[in-house]
């Protein structure tokens, strides 16, 4: 019988002999990344954040990705990394400094175009008494921040950019991986929760300055455990604003979240279905906040009616 294996317990040496050979097999919920990489970032990044995920030792991968060097005379004035799944490169190459961050955009990516065995949302996850709440926002909403903040105080994270929807059970399905932060919304998590870990903050891309959050270690371990969708929320931050609720109608919150769906259209009256089910289980509200703790008083007082 083999024993699990988790990347902490891997040597640096044997870290970087297998992104430099044929790839890490990392366990990430349903899906394992082969991930290739001579890029130092990647080895420190993946150290940082992913040391209590499984290693798969099974020679499966779903996804075998790469992060190397950009190739061409622009390279050699500017060092650039480009992001490849099975050899073929979607996006366009990304400063070197970026290159963790463009793993963790381009196995979203994978993900997002791929995995159509479940209905996939842009939106977080998190859950508390086998509950869970899903939180659709676009950029800016502080989604990522709330979502991070939850997991610092008691909820598991099943997912910070990819609700993934079983299709035949409507349950949803663990995706913990670490947690995108940008711009202000980083300091406000380090002053909320000093114990939060880190990975390297990379200034100026597309998106401003960012920097990943590692998830607690509880949220891995239960990465095979699904949850059953019971609220739909909205959050949006708002500078000086009192903690504010606005129930939505649940057409209106189909509407969102088919929106917010990568793959929603190509399932077709499957997807419709998943969909509407999911709607029928939910509660679905608008909320305002601009206090953390504020926040997460809410989120507990929706589990503790629900579990009266």
């Amino acid at each position: 019988m083999t024993l699990p294996l988790r990347l902490a317990e891997l040597t640096p040496a044997a870290l970087q002999q297998g992104l430099h050979g044929a790839g890490i097999p990392i366990v990430t919920g349903p899906f394992v990344f082969s991930i290739r990489s001579y890029e130092p970032e990647v080895a420190e990044g993946l150290s940082r954040l992913y040391g209590a995920h499984l290693v798969d030792r099974s020679g499966f991968a779903d996804f075998a990705v790469e992060v190397r060097r950009a190739r061409g005379l622009r390279g050699l004035l500017k060092p650039q990394v480009e992001f490849l799944l099975d050899g073929h490169t979607p996006f366009h190459p990304l400063p070197r400094a970026q290159a963790f961050a463009m793993l963790e955009w381009g196995m979203n990516w994978c993900i997002a175009s791929q995995a159509h065995q479940y209905l996939v949302i842009h939106a977080a996850v998190v859950e508390r008494e086998g509950l869970a709440a899903i939180l659709p926002a676009p950029p800016g909403s502080g989604k990522s921040t709330l979502t991070a903040a939850l997991i610092h105080r008691g909820w598991r994270l099943l997912s910070d950019e990819l609700a993934l929807v079983e299709l035949e059970t409507g349950q949803m399905i663990p995706l913990a991986r670490p947690v995108n932060l940008k711009n202000n919304s980083i300091e406000v998590l380090k002053g909320f929760a000093p114990e939060a870990r880190w990975g390297r903050e990379v200034p100026d891309t597309q998106k401003g300055r960012v920097v990943h959050v590692r998830v607690p270690d509880t949220s891995v371990a239960a990465a095979t455990i699904p949850a059953q969708p019971r609220w739909v929320v909205f959050p949006r931050w708002q500078a000086g604003a009192e903690l504010t609720l606005e129930p939505h109608a649940k057409a209106h919150a189909f509407i969102q979240l088919a929106d917010n769906a990568f793959n929603y259209s190509m399932l077709g009256e499957r997807g419709f279905r998943v969909l509407a089910d999911l709607i029928d289980r939910c509660d679905s509200v608008g909320f305002t906040y601009s206090r953390l703790d504020d926040a997460i008083a809410y989120f507990d007082k929706l589990v503790d009616v629900a579990t009266r």
